[in-house]
């Protein structure tokens, strides 16, 4: 079977580097992403990658795990715990990369009319055509999909269990935003009311919304588990209360939290129980976080809220890891790395955003890593993703954290952060990878 199993992985191999598209319909023998190209009614023009675990039930459950804007399916597999916790759980996780450009680069759409109604067409159709080719090729159990998501992610994940309430068991949003926040393309950030903190819609309005998005529907609604930094300054922390009132509407709760606990230092969570003591709705307040979620361990209790974990909903999640405060652990970085860094500015009035990519061109992996780069002057980092940033103007070094400390030959890790300027938007001229030179795109 081992021999088998390597002659396999050779042939799709020789057919990858011959420019052959491997054929979708064979399952992952090995736990590795793998692209399936045709998967079904794809209105949004998405693409879509999937993990499948070695070690899985016969009905795995299903996890949609959603990049934010500028980012991508195979860059979220990188950056975020998901996929890792699948070796342990043993379920499915679908990673959809968009196509539609807003704000930020290439973004899901929850903006449009047609998005915002079930069987509307656009990114919400494509996914649950995913999903339905998870279900039907890996055996996926309908009754056990799961969505969750960072920024952009976030906001489509509250928009699937609106418009799909039939399909999702529950989701974890974050850095979200609640359905229907935004008006239009043009609402989307960094401009628009929805994100430009004056948003402010009674409890009704914002449940009223998520019903008329399935009129008529009366089956069970999805669960929601809500993520959110108190200094995020890009998607407003004021967000949150409103996603909570929405959701917390729609199950019919009132407006106090039933209880509320410090899972870890700086993280405030607030439930909201139905009369039967199950939680519907779930909030958790990461003290002096920006736009920088998830961070370590907390994929894990997004998937105990799921009750994808052998623990339950009451215990705590394992591999929890440090608080999001925490130096991530790593391991003395080698001094002869071989890197290339591309990256993309998107600029506003006084603001912007920067994605980098880091990528180890070397031929050995590279586990733990420090990129050091110059900051052009009037620029202050505010908050970033997926690194740790220090100082915030001028020489800058970004540190990796837990989850992604590893960059074997070849691949990438995908980064960023949010900075105010003074006019100059230009990207550092050159990056240094542990004390080595990295090339530029």
């Amino acid at each position: 079977m081992r021999i088998r199993r390597l002659l396999l992985l050779a042939a799709a191999a020789s057919l990858a580097a011959a420019g052959l598209a491997v054929p979708a319909l064979q399952p992952a023998y090995a736990a590795s992403l793998v692209e399936v190209t045709s998967f079904g009614t794809n209105p949004g023009g998405m693409r879509m990658h999937v993990y499948v675990p070695d070690a899985r039930p016969a009905n795995p459950a299903i996890v949609v795990a959603m990049h934010g804007c500028g980012g991508s399916g195979p860059g979220f597999y990188q950056q975020s715990e998901f996929a890792r916790l699948a070796d342990r759980y043993g379920y499915v996780v679908i990673y959809p990369s968009a196509q539609q450009e807003a704000g930020f680069g290439k973004c899901f759409d929850t903006w449009s009319d047609a998005a915002k109604r079930r069987g509307g067409g656009s990114d919400p159709v494509s996914i649950v055509s995913m999903v339905t080719y998870a279900q039907r090729q890996y055996g996926g159990d309908p009754n056990r999909v799961y969505a969750t998501g960072s920024s952009s992610g976030g906001m489509m994940t509250q928009h699937m269990l609106a418009v799909y309430p039939d399909v999702f068991k529950a989701g974890a949003s974050f850095m979200g935003v609640p359905f229907n926040c935004f008006a239009n393309a043009a609402d989307y950030p960094p401009g628009g009311r929805c994100t430009n903190g004056s948003m402010d819609r009674t409890p009704q309005q914002w449940g009223d919304a998520v019903r008329q998005a399935y009129p008529g529907y009366t089956g069970p609604r999805p669960r929601v588990q809500l993520w959110h930094g108190t200094s995020d300054t890009l998607v407003p922390y004021s967000l949150l209360r409103e996603s909570v009132e929405q959701w917390t509407n729609v199950f019919g709760l009132g407006q106090t939290p039933t209880s509320t606990d410090t899972p870890q230092q700086g993280w405030n969570r607030s439930r909201y129980a139905d009369s039967s003591g199950t939680v519907q709705v779930e909030a958790y307040s990461i003290q002096g976080a920006g736009h920088s979620l998830p961070s370590s361990g907390m994929a894990a209790y997004a998937l105990e809220f799921f009750g994808l974990t052998s623990g339950g909903p009451s215990s705590p999640p394992p591999s929890s890891g440090p608080p999001p405060s925490s130096p991530p652990p790593s391991s003395p970085p080698p001094a002869n790395t071989a890197c290339r860094v591309t990256g993309t500015v998107s600029a506003w009035n006084t603001g912007l955003t920067e994605s980098l990519t880091v990528t180890n061109t070397g031929n050995t992996a590279v586990n733990g890593w420090s990129l050091s780069f110059t900051l052009p002057a009037g620029q202050r980092i505010t908050s970033g993703w997926n690194a740790t940033y220090s100082p915030a103007t001028g020489q800058v070094t970004a540190k990796n954290l837990s989850y992604n400390a590893a960059i074997a030959p070849g691949a990438s890790v995908g980064i960023g952060f949010q900075a105010t300027h003074t006019g100059d938007t230009a990207k550092p001229l050159s990056f240094t990878l542990n004390g080595a030179p990295c090339s530029t795109a």
